[in-house]
């Protein structure tokens, strides 16, 4: 037994497989196993654990993979979002560095108790925050082809896994992830728990129920049986939701936040952070549906919250105290104010920061409350759950080695 984070957690007896499918909108399965394209899965929904949880705010990559691997919220582990402004050098910066990482993650603490570990993750961006600390296999489909024994624990990636390297833009980035992890389960550092972690490049571009969202969760459902097959438990989950972010004529629905505060109390009185920012902006514009605001001490922020507040396409206006209690958020790096839009809608800066111009597809988002509801299911039936309480993504690991085994 381990503690972590004040949560208990049994050593694995059987081969653990915990699996964040990046922007899985509870609908994708639905719709996939609807039209018969995920076998595997509709089986386990029969005669697995199948829960709907929520997700942590902001629903972004980042916080949710760590609240996943920490079985805690972004007030506990300090990762808010995958950008931030640095109020101690004045600076935006991106929150992929460890140093901003202030709680131990599950997977290092079970590493040390003795199991194996094997983290693959897509993104390299999100590697080094999964793997801080933790002895084992940690490697991203982004660079396989760079992994060594000393930086990645595992080394001829490429070879082991049988394929060749995927884009970043590409479905072939997370089929890489889910190859991976069968070579790993099927090799001789076979691991006792490993983490896989997707990317959401086909939630961003295809809607459920489409052709193309249809054959990336086949592709997925043939290797979770593969795992399956092994003797593995499985849990499945996500970071956060995928909505439609468009107009009625296709168009991209954007608030400007820093062009509105900039109208209204004049250029420089107002910082609009988008924790959404990453290296990786083609597929949604920097655009999601959560910004923090820094104002300066003479803007009257109440006044300012009101007026946002009343603005269309805007679902909830936040002080730093109310975003604290009721998000779970550190409360030193959000800024004055956090702003959330509606399901349909996105925020931006200003207009003329965002260039929409390689957006190939209407665009689809999240960040907000409209993309909080994600899937948490389980290929073993666990007796006696409370199935009203409100469940969270970052219960996966507590389900997988304290229920499940």
């Amino acid at each position: 037994m381990i503690d972590v984070n004040h949560r208990h957690y049994a050593l694995p007896k059987q081969p653990t497989v915990v699996v964040c499918i990046d922007g899985c909108e509870p609908e994708y399965i639905a719709q996939a196993v609807a039209h018969g394209r995920m076998p595997w899965l509709a089986r386990v929904l029969a005669e697995g654990t199948a829960l709907i949880a929520d997700c942590v705010i902001p629903s972004f990559t980042n916080p949710n993979n760590l609240s996943i691997v920490t079985g805690a919220p972004p007030s506990v582990h300090g990762i808010c979002g995958n950008y931030l402004f640095d109020v101690a050098t004045g600076t935006e910066v991106m929150m992929n560095d460890p140093k901003w990482l202030r709680a131990p993650t599950i997977l290092a603490t079970l590493a040390d108790a003795g199991s194996t570990l094997a983290i693959v993750t897509a993104k390299d961006k999100l590697r080094k925050l999964l793997g801080h600390k933790m002895s084992g296999i940690c490697f991203s489909a982004e660079k396989a082809d760079e992994a060594t024994m000393a930086e990645n624990g595992i080394d001829d990636v490429l070879r082991r896994v049988g394929m060749s390297l995927p884009s970043v833009y590409s479905a072939e980035l997370s089929e890489f992830v889910f190859a991976a992890g069968v070579a790993l389960m099927r090799s001789a550092c076979r691991p006792d728990v490993m983490y896989l972690s997707t990317t959401d490049y086909v939630q961003h571009k295809h809607a459920p129920g489409t052709l193309g969202a249809d054959a990336f969760y086949s592709m997925m459902d043939n290797y979770l049986g593969q795992l399956d097959a092994m003797g593995c438990v499985i849990a499945l989950t996500a970071d956060h939701g995928m909505n439609a972010k468009t107009r009625m004529d296709g168009q991209p629905e954007v608030i400007y936040l820093q062009d509105l505060l900039d109208g209204w109390l004049g250029a420089a009185h107002a910082r609009v952070i988008l924790p959404i920012t990453d290296p990786y902006v083609v597929h949604h514009g920097a655009l999601g549906s959560f910004a923090t605001v820094y104002l300066p001490r003479e803007v009257d922020q109440a006044a300012v919250v009101k007026r946002l507040a009343s603005q269309r396409g805007i679902e909830a206006v936040l002080t730093r105290a109310e975003a604290t209690e009721r998000l779970e958020l550190p409360a030193d790096r959000i800024g004055d104010i956090v702003v959330l839009s509606e399901r349909s809608s996105v925020i931006g800066t200003a207009a003329a920061r965002h260039d929409l111009t390689a957006l190939d597809a209407p665009l689809r988002s999240h960040g907000g409350l409209s993309e909080q509801r994600v899937p948490l299911i389980l290929n073993r039936r666990i007796e006696g759950l409370d199935t009203q309480r409100r469940w969270r993504n970052f219960d996966a690991f507590d389900l997988a080695l304290n229920h499940a085994q």
